[in-house]
């Protein structure tokens, strides 16, 4: 390989040259050629975008991807221009784990039925999670990687030779003050008018640059609009997932009620809805709980017993009722409160909001997953699962 040792010593001198005279305008010893005020602004607006651009994208990435092992690895993937392996999203990987689960304990009860919908729903959310980070990926993070990895690296290039031309018209300065025959006055004045006019050909240059953050600042804009409107479809399709999945659970409260029988095995409403022997339909029998639930579940404070009427079949009173015109025990209310939002099905039912406190008593013959609410002037039937009874 054949080097040039003479422009390897000219280089080698003019960089030396330039370290000496930073030095020295640093050190106050020697005179600095200051750019305009507008100028001054133009460098600042520039260098204030690339930092606040910078930040704003490894935010967005973060936003996007919160593990940082994932980060890093699409990272190295994009720098050896190989194609990101596609990954599951947690939403998706939390449906799958849903949808085994249920398969495992029955695709036919109500827990596995339960599990179903809400796994088809977080499969949902998976999905429409992977459209939104793909959106922001090409319409917002790729316009600010292509500025700071093109744009500011070009203007980065040209302020670096604006400098190596101004530190050089400074020392042209010096050598044309320290000159003191004619001949070699006249040899500095020449070098200063080159050096004055490669100086101001790059300021020119680097000016153009610098005016061209404007219309950064319009493509950015267009760019973040473009992510808000992403990102409010992909909350907006979040919420309609959950809406939809909370109506099919409440059409469906049959299905996640718990049965008399496991309440009863739970301890929580053992000897609550005790019927009369002489019904003609008498309800569950209300046996003690399992030596082992009543081991490992605390008892829940119970609802004391409501005698029936006597000589009044269960069916018939549980076909006639209209909790509207029955009156509440003389013994027997309790104070609940509400867990979850209930939207009543028809008029004999009470509708509930979450963490209000009302009154509820069980009557004779009802479906021992229901009881009778009050709030107010207003009664209706309430699922049991959806109170926390209060002692």
């Amino acid at each position: 390989m054949d080097f040039n040792v003479k422009k390897l010593a000219s280089d080698a001198g003019v960089f030396f040259s330039r370290a000496m005279q930073f030095t020295e305008e640093k050190l106050g010893q020697a005179e600095k050629t200051e750019l305009d005020a507008h100028f001054e602004n133009l460098l600042a607006r520039a260098d204030s975008t690339k930092n606040w651009t910078e930040k704003i994208l490894r935010q967005t990435e973060v936003l996007l991807q919160p593990n940082p092992s994932a980060r890093v690895e699409e990272f190295l993937y994009e720098k050896l221009d190989r194609k990101v392996p596609s990954r599951v999203t947690n939403g998706e990987l939390l449906a799958q784990y849903m949808t085994e689960a249920a398969n495992d304990f029955g695709p036919g009860t109500p827990y596995g039925k339960t599990l179903i919908k809400v796994g088809e729903t977080q499969r949902r959310l998976g999905a429409a999670e992977r459209d939104f980070i793909h959106s922001a990926s090409i319409n917002f993070l790729t316009p600010l990687r292509n500025f700071l990895e093109g744009d500011w690296r070009t203007i980065s290039k040209e302020r670096r030779i604006l400098q190596n031309r101004r530190l050089d018209l400074d020392a042209c300065k010096a050598r044309l003050k320290k000159a003191k025959a004619a001949e070699a006055k006249a040899a500095a004045e020449h070098e200063l008018r080159l050096t004055q006019t490669e100086f101001d050909r790059q300021a020119e240059v680097t000016r153009l640059l610098l005016e061209g953050i404007s219309s950064t600042h319009v493509n950015h804009l267009r760019c973040l609009h473009e992510f808000v409107e992403s990102q409010t479809n992909y909350y907006a399709q979040c919420y309609q997932y959950m809406l939809d999945l909370q109506k099919q659970l409440g059409s469906s409260k049959g299905e996640i009620a718990l049965p008399s029988s496991a309440l009863l095995s739970c301890g929580r409403f053992s000897g609550t809805f005790v019927g009369n022997a002489e019904s003609t339909s008498p309800p569950p029998a209300a046996t003690s709980p399992p030596a082992v639930a009543a081991a490992t579940l605390p008892a829940v404070p119970t609802i004391p017993v409501v005698p029936t009427i006597v000589g009044v079949p269960n069916t018939v009173a549980e076909s006639v009722l209209n909790p509207n015109e029955v009156k509440p025990p003389a013994s027997g209310t309790r104070k609940a409160r509400v867990l979850y939002d209930y939207e009543a099905a028809d008029s004999t039912e009470l509708a509930l909001l979450a963490d209000e406190m009302i009154t509820v008593y069980s009557l004779p013959g009802m479906d021992p997953d229901w009881l009778i609410g009050e709030r107010g002037n207003q009664k209706g039937k309430v699922p049991v699962t959806y109170l926390e009874l209060l002692s």
